[in-house]
């Protein structure tokens, strides 16, 4: 029982002789304590609606903060970009102002390539490679792979095994393999045999990887920094 009824309660206790004796009276009772039930009705949804108030300006105080921070992360993140793109730029204006590539090799981006004339296993051809101060290509980005699938005119081997660990595939510098552009579905499922990649020509640049066993026979690809 609420206040505005216990209030009418007790009231209508003490005059209850009185009352009933006039009709009207009683009547007018009755709709004062109707007004007074709905007067404290309304302090309650009003008190709720403080508390629903207070809660809604809490969560929007905190949604607030949340902002705030991600807001900073993200400045953050984007000068980051705009440096790294400067510094990038940068490294490629050095590259162009070096100067002209060694005889036979090719210049892309910062690094020189060289596509051997003969064709060996892919253990003698890194060790070409290195004897030239180079090494088996290593393949970065697509428009590398693109560049190299022109540049290619047989089937050649980059610098890429699994020679350590089965199916796990790694480049010559011991970084994993990350973006692949293997031939089809993939590598093949003749375990242990094949664990030397080649690039093949007048494919799709994105789908012109295959693995071959170690000891075939093919060009290579030389790399080295500009």
């Amino acid at each position: 029982m609420d206040i505005a009824e216990n209030l009418c309660s007790r009231v209508f206790m003490c005059l209850c002789p009185s009352i009933l004796k006039n009709r009207p009276h009683v009547a007018v009772f009755l709709a004062l304590c109707g007004l007074l039930a709905v007067i404290g009705g309304l302090s309650v949804h009003d008190a709720e609606l403080f508390s629903i108030k207070a809660n809604l300006a809490e969560r929007l105080r905190v949604s607030g903060n949340k902002l705030s921070s991600v807001s900073a992360e993200r400045d953050q993140l984007k000068d980051k970009v705009t440096a790294l793109t400067q510094e990038k730029d940068r490294l490629q204006l050095l590259c162009k102002q070096k100067k002209t590539c060694p005889e036979g090799w090719t210049m892309f981006r910062c690094s020189y390539y060289l596509l051997s004339t003969r064709a060996d296993s892919w253990e003698n051809g890194r060790k070409d490679c290195r004897d030239k101060g180079a090494d088996l290509v290593i393949i970065d980005s697509l428009e590398e792979q693109e560049f190299l699938s022109n540049f290619t005119t047989s089937r050649s081997w980059i610098g890429l095994s699994d020679k350590d660990i089965e199916g796990t595939w790694k480049w010559i510098d011991g970084t994993p393999l990350t973006a692949a552009y293997w031939y089809r579905t993939g590598t093949s499922p003749r375990w242990g045999e094949e664990n030397c990649a080649e690039i093949q020509p007048d494919q799709n640049p994105q789908n012109s990887w295959n693995d071959v066993p170690c000891n075939f026979a093919l060009r290579w690809i030389c790399e080295k920094l500009a």
